[in-house]
């Protein structure tokens, strides 16, 4: 096996079963939009489970593109936080963390930030409910994924700027209230990340 490239010293690290699954993720899905048949789908799953090392696992997954940022998104930790809130004050939910399936916020007569352009997901869609009653909540989230905002403003306002549609992505759906108040959303460039 020596004759491949991807058999090279430093992939001489052994793959745990979350390295597996992402491969085999991958080849299912380049199996459903046709870039590979059925029965070489069969072949390179065995090659992936029983790969030894990271370059036996590259070279099962060899001819096709690339992972992308999006395809690491959702991971099955526990996540960091499930609610924030400000009375009179502010909260920020930034960095890296695990966004839960459902994390809520409630902005009295204050504010909040919720940046989820560095977080990682707890599922393949999550929900962001931000309340802002005589306050300001901002959500902010990475450009790549798809975006869905259905919040409604009562003498206050709910901004819809960052709705996406990206097919095959992680999805996040914004909700809530903005009652004399506000909830921004914003869509930026996830950080880069070595």
């Amino acid at each position: 096996m020596a004759e491949h490239p991807d058999y090279i010293a430093d992939r001489q690290v052994r793959p745990s079963d979350e390295d597996r699954d992402r491969v085999a993720q991958r080849l299912q899905e380049a199996a459903a939009a046709g870039r590979i048949e059925l029965t070489e789908l069969d072949q390179r799953l065995a090659e992936i489970y029983g790969a030894k090392t990271q370059g036996e696992l590259g070279y099962a997954g060899r001819g096709l593109p690339g992972p992308t940022r999006t395809d690491s998104l959702v991971v099955r930790d526990e996540p960091g936080s499930r609610f924030a809130i400000s009375v009179f004050g502010w909260f920020s939910r930034k960095g890296r963390w695990v966004a839960p399936r459902v994390f809520t916020s409630l902005s009295v007569f204050g504010g909040g930030e919720i940046d989820l352009r560095d977080a990682r997901f707890a599922s393949q869609e999550i929900r962001v409910r931000a309340f802002a009653l005589w306050g300001y909540t901002e959500v902010v989230v990475p450009d790549d994924v798809e975006v869905e905002v259905k919040g409604f403003g009562l003498f206050g306002a709910f901004d819809r700027s960052a709705v996406r549609s990206r097919r095959g992505t992680p999805r996040i759906v914004i909700s809530g209230l903005a009652l004399f108040g506000g909830v921004g959303t914003k869509a930026k460039a996830a950080p880069d990340r070595d």
